[in-house]
């Protein structure tokens, strides 16, 4: 299906020649899914960085969420003198950015000067998952529901009131409200209309839960291309909002109430594109199906990291809260981790872990790697869960950023899917935070011990 927004470079030039356009970013996706990069001269672009790419400081694969440099990591430090690392264009990913002028943006892959990929980087993370898939002929195809809160506060408002009192875009639970999201449509109306305009086949937009929370859904496409469109929609969306004089997060866990989560959909395809899931067997599914499947309930617990990388990613993790506890699977039960839904070529399973604050290049390595263990093992699936998941004696999703981190470096079958570097370096991201947590006081100690402790 043709999607408008994306441009190829004949396009870009004539754009340029045109004066449409005279800014190209040129974008990494770091460790926090977020991205980096540089503004380029349109002209600059194409005469010198199209061939020959550019040059970033490798620290932006070695970095916590503040950008200070932190030890533990193989491939940047002080020791090694923080060089760079080379950003090398993936031209399918060339856009427009509509809600900047002028201004295009261009994904690139991270290498090393000779060549060679950076492992740890997210979009070689997914990359390597999706090379093992094509051995067998498939293709992944993957949605991403990723809810947000909406705030009538500025981002510098809520800056300097430490994200305290800040005003909700509803005051009231407005799931499936149209009345609760008109309030906010022109909100809501800009970001569908912008990412349309940026290469992305928006399907609709609702009003969920928690107070001023809503979902855009896009339609599902190959893996890498949902990862990347993934990460531009939350890049833009905040670049969107702050420009309308409001903000919003899309952080796992806000408050007491419902978080926000990104569920991820994933099925597969073969060459001619048929299902690989549909069958048969019970339910419909196909054996693979039931082997990929049953390698997701065998590797949810070790894999979680790469699906919840945050303290705050583990506060979601609520009974009853619509975020699973349990590492079980059913048919359309969203009490589970796992939620088969759809049937014949539209066959899938919503992993329902990742919260907003995932990075959808490891969430989704991580399915790809489970599915494939499933299928290496020949595991088999066991019954599907009826009933309520949240008060069985199934195993549970880790509760801690600790207990995660250290599932991910004791497993085998992620250092087999993965490998060491990479292992060793997404703990040591965990580490770091976690280091970080521990050393904070919290509003919450303050308010119980100022006085009365």
């Amino acid at each position: 299906m043709e999607r408008r927004g994306l441009l190829t470079v004949d396009a870009l030039r004539a754009d340029v020649d045109a004066g449409a356009i005279d800014t190209v970013l040129l974008a990494c996706t770091d460790m926090q899914g977020r991205l980096q990069g540089k503004r380029l001269d349109a002209r600059y672009f194409l005469g010198e960085v199209l061939d020959h790419g550019a040059e970033a400081c490798n620290y932006l694969l070695a970095v916590d969420v503040e950008m200070n440099t932190v030890g533990g990591y193989a491939i940047s430090s002080w020791e090694q003198g923080y060089g760079d690392f080379a950003l090398h264009p993936d031209l399918s990913t060339l856009r427009r950015v509509p809600w900047h002028p002028a201004t295009a943006l261009v994904l690139a892959d991270v290498a090393w000067h000779d060549g060679r990929p950076v492992a740890p980087s997210p979009r070689q993370v997914l990359r390597r998952q999706l090379d093992r898939l094509a051995e067998r002929g498939w293709q992944a195809l993957v949605g991403t529901e990723l809810e947000l809160l909406v705030f009538r506060t500025t981002y510098e408002e809520a800056w300097r009131s430490g994200y305290r009192d800040l005003e909700p875009a509803n005051q009231y639970n407005a799931d499936y409200s149209l009345l609760g999201t008109a309030r906010i449509e022109p909100l809501l109306r800009r970001l569908r209309t912008s990412m349309a305009g940026a290469g992305m086949l928006v399907e609709s937009a609702k009003g969920e839960c928690n107070l001023g929370q809503h979902e855009i859904a896009f339609r599902y496409r190959d893996a890498l291309g949902t990862a990347d469109n993934h990460v531009v929609y939350k890049n833009g969306a905040k670049e969107i909002a702050a420009a309308a004089g409001m903000s919003l997060s899309f952080m796992a866990k806000f408050d007491a109430r419902e978080g926000n989560s990104c569920h991820l959909h994933v099925s597969l395809r073969d060459g001619v594109d048929a299902p690989v899931f549909a069958g048969d067997g019970p339910g419909g599914f196909s054996p693979v199906f039931e082997q990929f499947l049953a390698g997701q309930l065998a590797c949810q617990q070790e894999f979680t990291l790469l699906m919840a990388p945050n303290i705050n990613s583990y506060k979601r993790f609520a009974l009853g809260s619509f975020a699973p506890t349990a590492v079980a699977w059913g048919f359309d039960n969203r009490t589970c981790a796992l939620r088969v839904v759809g049937h014949g070529s539209s066959l899938r399973f919503e992993n329902r872990v990742p919260g907003g604050d995932v990075n959808p290049y490891l969430a989704l390595a991580a399915s790809i790697a489970a599915g494939l263990h499933g299928i290496e093992q020949e595991l088999s699936l066991e019954e599907a869960f009826g009933g309520n998941a949240y008060t069985s004696d199934k195993p549970r999703v880790p509760s801690t950023l600790r207990d995660a981190c250290e599932l991910f470096e004791a497993g085998d079958v992620a250092r087999t899917a993965f490998g060491d570097d990479v292992v060793d370096h997404y703990t040591n991201a965990a580490r770091v935070e976690l280091a970080a947590f521990d050393s904070a006081v919290t509003d919450w100690e303050r308010v119980r011990g100022f006085e009365r402790l």
